[in-house]
Parts: C-alpha cells; sequence; structure tokens
C-alpha cells in the first residue's frame, strides 16, 4: 500500500512544527564551509568550531591563500580534516576564479565545487538562497525508509522518489522537518518509538 505523503507532512508538522538548519552561520559561504565541515561531524562540533574560525576567516579570500596544515589544525576536530581543508581551500579559489566571490546559487554551479555534491548543494540551494530543494542525509535515507517512503540506500534515489511523493514547496521544510526527527526521535540505535506518532506505519516499530 502507498503511503500517503499528506500524512507524513501532517504527522512532521506536530512533531517539528518550526523547523531550522542547526548550523551557525551569517553568509552564503560560511554556510558552504559548515555544511563542508559536517560531514560525518555533528552540528553541535561544527559550531564549536566555526565559533572560533569565522571571527578571523568567513570570506573566500581568508582561506584562498591558506596553507593547507594551518588550515587542518584548525579543523581538526571534526574529522577527516584533510580532505575537508583541501575541499575548502580550493572551493574558494574556485568562488574567486570563476564566480566573482560569490557563492554561486545554481545547482549545477555548486556541484563544481571541491567538496560539494548533491546533498550539500541542495541544502545550500534550501538554506542560503531560499529555493526549492530536498537534501538526502543519513537521517532523512532513514527516515524515508523507515515510515515506507521509499525502499533504498541509494540517496539519489531517495531524493527522486521524495520530490515525486511531495509538493515542490515543501521539500525544504520537509528535509529539515526529517533531519530533526531523525536527529532526536527516529535515531538510528536507540529510536524513541513509544510515542511516536507514526508507530502504525512505522516498518522499525519497537515494541514497548
Amino acid at each position: 500500500m502507498a503511503v500517503d505523503g499528506k500524512l507524513i507532512a501532517d504527522g512532521l508538522d506536530l512533531i517539528c512544527p518550526d523547523p531550522k538548519c542547526e548550523l551557525v552561520y551569517n553568509t552564503p559561504f560560511e554556510l558552504l564551509v559548515a555544511v563542508i565541515l559536517s560531514a560525518q561531524c555533528t552540528d553541535k562540533r561544527v559550531n564549536q568550531v566555526t565559533e572560533k574560525l569565522f571571527k578571523t576567516h568567513n570570506k573566500p579570500e581568508d582561506f584562498a591563500l591558506m596553507p593547507l596544515g594551518v588550515l587542518e589544525q584548525k579543523i581538526h576536530s571534526c574529522g577527516f580534516y584533510h580532505n575537508k581543508a583541501k575541499a575548502i581551500i580550493s572551493a574558494s579559489q574556485t568562488i574567486l576564479a570563476k564566480f566573482g566571490g560569490q557563492v554561486p546559487s545554481r545547482f549545477e554551479d555548486l556541484t563544481s565545487l571541491a567538496g560539494v555534491g548533491r546533498k550539500t548543494a541542495n541544502v545550500m540551494i534550501a538554506e542560503a538562497f531560499k529555493g526549492d530543494a530536498f537534501a538526502v542525509d543519513t537521517h532523512v535515507l532513514r527516515v524515508s525508509n523507515r515510515l515506507g517512503l521509499v525502499k533504498t540506500d541509494n540517496p539519489d534515489k531517495c531524493e527522486a522518489r521524495l520530490k515525486k511523493i511531495f509538493p515542490q514547496e515543501k521539500w525544504s521544510r520537509l528535509h529539515y522537518q526529517m533531519v530533526l526527527f531523525g536527529r532526536y526521535t527516529c535515531k538510528a540505535m536507540s529510536p524513541q518509538c513509544a510515542n511516536c506518532v507514526f508507530a502504525a506505519i512505522c516498518a522499525n516499530k519497537k515494541e514497548k
């Protein structure tokens, strides 16, 4: 039986009525750096790192010529710091060389930047540029499978399916609702199923 998209959207409205990005930023470029740092890292940790980092380095010019080792030291606690530092420096150089120092808003341009895949580009479009996008991270993928919206481990296939189920004007909101629902309720290891509004349809329902 097909899952009722409206039922899911209404339930998420009850659970997360005011969904917001939990990364702290002031400009599209700061958000880009934060999202790159957030791979395999918590938003809380990223915010701790960027709180210090952005006080002195918050523009592409600040990173384009920064020695790799210096940036690695500044972002070390975010994990995968070598690849993340390389990506931030390279993306900064491209933004200066090709986009006049401004983070581009087109999907194709965003994904031309080092360290920016579909998920990051969609986050930028939805959050920085207030467009319609459905970013699929581990939380969205997990929640979508548990609620029967998809049956796939492939984020791209999940994104395509979710875009068919839900109206475009709801994509960005639903992304954040699923992220927050997955982060705090529908957790990977210890989901809080007892009082979940989706208990009747969830494939991962835990009997208490």
